[in-house]
């Protein structure tokens, strides 16, 4: 399959390992491709990406607070608000009581600096996902708005956070279809 990846694709893929060791979580998930693909997307996508999220430095933020959270999107966490339940001082009395980002599930951190990550599994289906959007687009390569397409389909957090700021799978493909009659 990563025969049929553009440079820049690839390029993502790469980049996402790097996102994922930064954050220490121990493997590569759907969220390290949106901060990796935020950095790296061209063309109508990079334009799309550049208007509706914040840079790579305030994206990879805002995964890292939603980790401390336990995962806890800022969705879920006005959820939870509404039924009167503060995240917020769970999330400082469990801290207070374990460590910093005890809800996060933290990994230990991997010993060498070029070893390979590991996929999630949400992250493998995210790729084979972006595989099937490249063949329903008729497209012989995938790039980085197959992966943006996919992201924005698979549910979970990098869904979540797109969703958060207006960026669907309708509104990529509708990027998509002005590229495709300009």
């Amino acid at each position: 399959m990563f025969e049929r990846f553009t440079a820049g694709a690839r390029l993502t893929v790469v980049s996402a390992q790097e996102a994922a060791r930064e954050s220490g979580t121990g493997e590569i998930g759907p969220e390290h491709l949106l901060i990796a693909l935020r950095g790296n997307a061209d063309g109508p996508i990079a334009e799309l990406l550049d208007e509706c999220l914040p840079d790579q430095a305030g994206l990879t933020a805002q995964f890292a607070e939603i980790r401390r959270r336990g995962g806890l999107s800022d969705a879920d966490t006005e959820a939870l608000e509404q039924l009167g339940i503060d995240v917020f001082k769970i999330v400082d009395a469990v801290e207070r009581s374990h460590g910093e980002y005890a809800l996060a599930g933290r990994g230990p951190r991997p010993r060498r600096r070029f070893k390979h990550l590991p996929f999630s599994r949400a992250a493998k289906s995210t790729l084979e996902r972006s595989l099937r959007e490249a063949v329903e687009l008729g497209d012989r390569h995938i790039g980085s708005e197959h992966l943006l397409l996919a992201l924005a389909t698979q549910p979970g957090l990098a869904a979540d956070q797109l969703a958060a700021y207006g960026i669907t799978s309708a509104s990529v493909r509708l990027a998509l279809s002005r590229r495709r009659t300009a």
